[in-house]
């Protein structure tokens, strides 16, 4: 859906932000840019809008050049989402997710319809907030009324710039999880520029990071964490990285300490699910740590989708997934 073709980007002041990138995103991966501030990963974002032209190499969306679409036309296309926002203030909510199918010709009851569907998408009540302002909304309302205007035209590519930057770090993990369930639903093509590691690892498909202009592995979280490809990589995803690794490692039924006999008996009773000791299978072992640590048990039942105790997790099927996940990457 997006490639780039041996494009760079060097400025009047002989300042080459990006250098000879090539790099392709499959339609409907999520894939994040990571690195330090003034990487380039920005500026690789912006030649996909046409907010920064390249000095040379190619820009491709669809199959399509895009130097040769119009640039107002082409970014009426696609959805970008800024850690600012950048609602109107005089605007409602209701206006505001409204303004790209407005601008693109829509009956003004077809774009309210469509936005106040997508309020309702990103879980903000169209009857409740669709007639307040930007002002009188939380940061973590008013990021989540940027994301549903970005989707409102149905734009089949998004750019995300720091989109969970700007607020606490307990509402970015919400508005994350969030953005990922909506995602698994709209499955747009998105590139996503973050500088927080943590935030590229839970969020990517794959994940490029970024060193001086040029991207030194480009890959999937696990694979990054696992196999840094260049001691910058290494480095940069931090020592820490086998932890990071929880994070991207699922609880498989072959983690589980299986037991036979009833739900209420040795899979599980009742009283872990009153406790809150319970995950589905395919959590993240990060939350499935963090609850076995969170209640002290030592055991966590793990159930299947219907909410059925399949076994419990313990500590030591824990070390086993690690162990699992890291051999894969042998």
């Amino acid at each position: 859906m997006i490639r780039f073709e041996h494009v760079t980007k060097r400025y009047a002041d002989g300042t080459t932000a990006v250098d000879d990138l090539s790099f392709e995103v499959a339609e409907g991966e999520l894939v994040t840019l990571v690195g330090p501030s003034g990487c380039g990963k920005t500026t690789t974002m912006m030649m996909v809008n046409r907010l920064v032209e390249p000095t040379s190499g190619r820009v491709l969306v669809d199959g399509r050049d895009i130097a040769g679409v119009d640039p107002v036309a082409l970014r009426r296309k696609i959805g970008y989402v800024i850690q600012q926002v950048g609602l109107f203030p005089h605007r409602t909510v209701l206006d505001n997710t409204a303004t790209v199918p407005a601008l693109l010709g829509w009956k003004k009851a077809a774009a309210r319809a469509r936005a106040a569907e997508l309020l309702d998408l990103v879980g903000l009540d169209p009857a409740v907030y669709g007639s307040r302002y930007p002002a009188q909304l939380s940061g973590g309302q008013r990021q989540r009324v940027g994301v549903a205007r970005a989707l409102a035209a149905d734009p089949p590519v998004l750019l995300m710039d720091e989109p969970f930057g700007a607020v606490d770090p307990v509402v970015r993990e919400r508005l994350q999880n969030e953005f990922l369930a909506l995602q698994a639903t709209v499955r747009k093509t998105v590139l996503l520029v973050t500088h927080d590691i943590e935030e590229a690892v839970r969020m990517g498909d794959r994940m490029a990071v970024y060193g001086q202009g040029r991207i030194e592995q480009f890959d999937t979280p696990a694979t990054v964490l696992g196999s840094p490809a260049t001691p910058y990589v290494a480095d940069f995803v931090g020592s820490d990285r086998g932890l990071k690794r929880l994070a991207v490692t699922p609880v498989t039924e072959a983690d589980l300490d299986i037991r036979k006999g009833s739900p209420e008996g040795d899979v599980g009773g009742p009283e872990e699910y009153e406790n809150g000791a319970h995950v589905p299978l395919g959590s993240s072992l990060k939350d499935a740590l963090a609850l076995l640590l969170q209640h002290d048990t030592g055991r966590l039942t793990v159930t299947d989708a219907a909410g059925r105790p399949l076994g419990v997790l313990t500590p030591e099927g824990v070390h086993r997934a690690l162990r699992r996940a890291t051999a894969e990457q042998t």
